[in-house]
């Protein structure tokens, strides 16, 4: 079942687990058959509620659990599958709500139990007046154990008191949780939540006077709530409003600082799911996302296939970069690129693999080239979230044609052609063979003397501009030499690749034989899952005195893998070769420069001799048929004339 955006299996399950005799069984017994049972088993098996219980028409089941230490683990097991854990106490039994922050939210925390909490005070009808425990002084104590607990309540199995509030209130803490939208500690709205508001608050402006006149009020209203205000409802927010938030108001309408105010005030009067239906019908999830049913990304068939964006997506792109760029100065400054994703989650791009990916000025303002070069990246490598970001920063173009998924690798190869616009290149080679420098000189960067192992996957992206005045998008990928093992120990790992290029210090013995035994291993890897990619060498430092042997077996190596000779280069001294454009170029001959190993050669050679002994065998069978039809005729014909 899908709820909110959310999906259910067979509905919302809530399991219950506290201490033994804290009232678990009878609760449960209770909300079942609405009457307190006289007999209630130590355990009880699953009990399904029916949707028209509760006003979310959600089914319930309700796992009860047993606190004895021989069934722990299945315990254990069901608090981790929980959509949401009520934890019990017993009101007549102090001792058992201190075992609350003592055992039970400890436990929780330590099983990385992520489900919202309702603590359930049981038994209410037994406690001793004298002897009462508070739950508003306890409150802060349990919070600081546990940030997931919802809500805390007290109820009377035997009385029935307050019972069906304790599962209404379960519903409401999965499909209307708070957490997501007010932050408890600075009484204020999360910066997450402000941000969907804004991007809600951006849609509804179309006229885009930063303000939502009565008819943008009442669009808005119908859309998340059916129907629409009446006039003096209307003025009476807008009094409101202009009396708590005096820069809510304008003589346009209602400003965003407004809009804001209008949804905290329902928070604090204990109604998040008026927010909630808002941000549902905008599209969010439970983590202020948008959902997947908002997001149809094309599929990709095999794991050859990449994802562009297309031509309408990238003139949208360079609208917004011209709309940012208000001095015109054809660079947007860091603050007018968080600007931009003000109405999105967060930037996509603070963090690896989008930090540090793209060029930049002088003054580390970011180009048309860079802008236009980290949304390639961010397709190629996740697609999802590069449609979610189109959409978060006003892309108002049918999702479905933002996107475009290429053909097979394989097929380029056999049509020795490609329709690609973006290339992601691999990039090999042994610890400060000069692999960074690539892809910093890629950036635009000065070449640095400062050496810094690289130890995860590093990207780089940047435009090229080809003879004729095309332009393609190459994609560097650096693979730090420890990792190349575990990569490719996942056979669909060279399926993305346009282009492998093997670096090494032309000066080193150790860096060629290390370049050369990866470009051995990338190759046998190519010729056993089929995913072949054509490979370059790259002999760097080339400012350095060479190694001689390096020399030698570099020629004689490329000449017996019948691929191109190795490109000598000096970042050092600014002499790139033009290496970049020759990486575009094998990526556009994609049926070139693949290496072929000895191995790879022979089981070639074995696969023509066997095709050949089957054509061989196929036409003797013909002739034998033939010859066979011929004496029968003959003898047929001699019968005849005798």
């Amino acid at each position: 079942m899908k709820v909110g955006g959310m999906r259910y299996g067979e509905g919302m399950r809530v399991v219950v687990a506290g201490d033994r005799g804290s009232g678990k069984s009878s609760l449960i017994s209770a909300i079942a058959s609405e009457s307190f049972p006289e007999i209630v088993p130590h355990l009880l098996p699953p009990t399904h509620l029916p949707p028209d219980l509760f006003p979310h028409h959600l089914p319930l089941t309700i796992i009860d659990t047993s606190s004895t230490l021989e069934k722990q683990a299945k315990r254990n097991e069901e608090l981790k599958r929980a959509d949401v854990v009520v934890l019990t106490y017993a009101c007549n039994d102090p001792s058992s709500f201190t075992r609350l922050p003592s055992y039970w939210l400890p436990e929780l925390q330590n099983l990385e139990v992520k489900a919202p909490v309702i603590v359930v005070g049981c038994k209410l009808d037994l406690r001793d007046e004298n002897q009462q425990v508070s739950l508003e002084t306890l409150m802060p104590q349990l919070l600081q154990h546990c940030k997931n607990i919802a809500t805390c309540i007290e109820c009377s199995a035997y009385t029935l008191y307050q019972v069906p509030e304790v599962f209404y209130f379960a519903q409401k803490a999965v499909l209307h949780p708070l957490d997501p939208l007010f932050d408890h500690e600075s009484q204020a709205l999360t910066d997450r939540c402000v941000r969907a508001l804004r991007r809600i608050f951006v849609l509804c402006d179309r006229n885009m006077d930063d303000a939502l006149d009565d008819t943008e009020l009442n669009e808005f209203q119908v859309r998340c709530f059916g129907a629409p205000l009446q006039s003096s409802e209307i003025a009476g927010v807008k009094t409101l409003v202009q009396q708590k938030v005096p820069e809510g108001l304008n003589s346009h309408g209602l400003t965003f600082p407004g809009f804001i105010y209008i949804h905290k005030m329902f928070l604090k009067k204990g109604r998040p799911e008026t927010l909630w239906a808002v941000l549902r019908n905008f599209g969010y999830d439970n983590d202020l996302k948008l959902q997947d049913d908002f997001l149809p990304i094309p599929s990709k068939i095999a794991p050859d296939q990449s994802v562009e964006l297309t031509s309408e997506a990238i003139e949208f792109l360079s609208g917004v970069f011209r709309l940012l760029d208000m001095d015109k100065d054809r660079a947007l400054r860091p603050a007018e690129v968080d600007k931009l994703f003000c109405t999105a989650p967060q930037s996509p791009w603070n963090d690896a693999p989008y930090k540090d990916a793209a060029e930049r000025t002088d003054m580390g303002y970011m180009s048309l080239n860079g802008f236009l070069s980290l949304w390639a990246l961010m397709t190629l490598i996740d697609s999802r979230r590069s449609l979610a970001n189109l959409i978060y920063i006003g892309y108002s173009g049918n999702p479905a044609a933002a996107l475009r998924v290429t053909r097979r690798r394989s097929v380029d190869r056999r049509k020795q052609a490609t329709e690609r616009n973006v290339f992601q290149c691999y990039v090999f080679g042994s610890k400060n063979a000069g692999k960074s420098a690539i892809l910093e000189s890629l950036l635009g960067r000065p070449f640095s003397n400062n050496y810094a192992p690289t130890t995860v996957e590093q990207f780089a992206a940047n435009s090229i501009e080809l003879l004729g005045g095309t332009r393609k998008t190459l994609v560097l990928r650096e693979i730090p030499e420890g990792a190349v093992s575990k990569v490719l120990s996942n056979k669909d790992y060279l399926a993305t690749c346009d282009v492998a290029v093997f670096v090494y210090d032309s000066s080193d013995e150790h860096s060629w034989k290390k370049s050369r035994g990866l470009l051995d291993m990338v190759a046998r890897q190519g010729e056993l899952t089929g995913y072949r990619v054509p490979c370059l060498l790259i002999a760097a430092k080339d400012d350095l005195t060479p190694y001689p042997r390096a020399v030698q077996d570099s020629v004689r190596v490329t000449q017996e893998l019948g691929i191109e000779a190795p490109i000598h280069l000096s970042m050092k001294l600014g002499d790139s070769s033009n290496v970049y454009n020759k990486i575009v170029s094998a990526a556009e001959h994609p049926h070139l420069s693949i290496p072929e190993t000895e191995i790879g050669r022979k089981r070639k050679q074995y696969q023509q001799l066997l095709q050949n002994s089957l054509i061989f065998a196929s036409v003797g069978t013909v002739v034998a048929v033939v010859g066979l039809a011929a004496m029968r005729a003959y003898a047929v014909k001699k019968n005849s004339s005798a």
